[in-house]
């Protein structure tokens, strides 16, 4: 019963963490039971089924639970074969969706000689729009996982080809992204390669991606500050803050923080 397979699939992570405090007395349980049944439960025929199966692996590579050798094994082997050209587009939604919330959860050498090539291929996926448009809205967190070179190198161009896209929803993913791509390039491609590019958005033709282009002028603008001069700084949440000078702390001791946030470094299209 499918309802059997997604109350196990709940159940998981719980027993995973428990297993991990009590290692010394299970010192192999979860990775010889637990694993392959949330890697296999990954293609489950029942979509709620596989639904569970990702929540369920997120937590446990957010838990920091499953070992390098299983996500590079076990892991990036299936989620490649569901997001693969051929691959029923149910799942190959569903892939590159898991695909992009995990990058931030994996090392850089994982994500960049496993994961990124794929993630370029479906940036150009001319079949499904709702694949590109995942991998547009979630573009700035592909950039920041990976990091200048590879994304100066092989992310930049789908960038441009995704804020050319002939969706509407695609380039206005792009430009509420924007900021969170420019601040993982050097100085010289955001003045060579991105401001022309942020123009061509706020020119837009569709008025909601104007919109959205405006709402992210000015955490891009703020790219271009020097963080040492204008305080400002990307936090770990990938949110831009000000970081009060010195001389404001000791005036205003007593005060709380005035950190604020300016906008997320990426966020979900409607």
């Amino acid at each position: 019963e499918p309802t059997v397979r997604t109350e196990l699939m709940e159940q998981i992570p719980p027993i995973a963490i428990f297993l991990q405090e009590s290692r010394p007395k299970f010192p192999t349980a979860f990775f010889e039971y637990l694993m392959p049944i949330v890697v296999r439960y990954l293609t489950d025929v029942n979509n709620q089924v596989r639904k569970a199966g990702q929540e369920a692996l997120l937590i446990l590579l957010e838990q920091d639970l499953v070992a390098q050798s299983d996500i590079e094994n076990k892991v990036c082997p299936i989620l490649l074969d569901l997001s693969a050209p051929d691959s029923d587009d149910e799942y190959k939604v569903e892939a590159v969706n898991i695909i992009c919330k995990m990058a931030s959860m994996l090392s850089r050498t994982t994500v960049e000689h496993m994961l990124l090539p794929r993630f370029c291929e479906l940036c150009s996926d001319g079949k499904l729009f709702q694949v590109r448009k995942i991998c547009a809205a979630n573009f700035g967190d592909i950039c920041n996982a990976v990091g200048q070179e590879a994304t100066e190198r092989l992310l930049i161009p789908k960038f441009f080809e995704l804020c050319s896209d002939s969706v509407w929803g695609m380039r206005k993913a792009c430009a509420e992204c924007f900021m969170a791509v420019s601040y993982t390039t050097s100085p010289e491609v955001r003045r060579s390669q991105l401001s022309p590019l942020f123009i061509s958005l706020i020119s837009d033709t569709c008025r909601w991606v104007r919109q959205a282009a405006f709402q992210s002028l000015g955490p891009f603008i703020s790219t271009f500050a020097n963080p040492s001069s204008a305080g400002l700084y990307i936090r770990e949440d990938g949110t831009l803050s000000i970081r009060p000078s010195a001389q404001d702390v000791n005036s205003n001791s007593c005060q709380p923080s005035n950190n604020i946030t300016v906008m997320p470094s990426s966020a979900n299209t409607a």
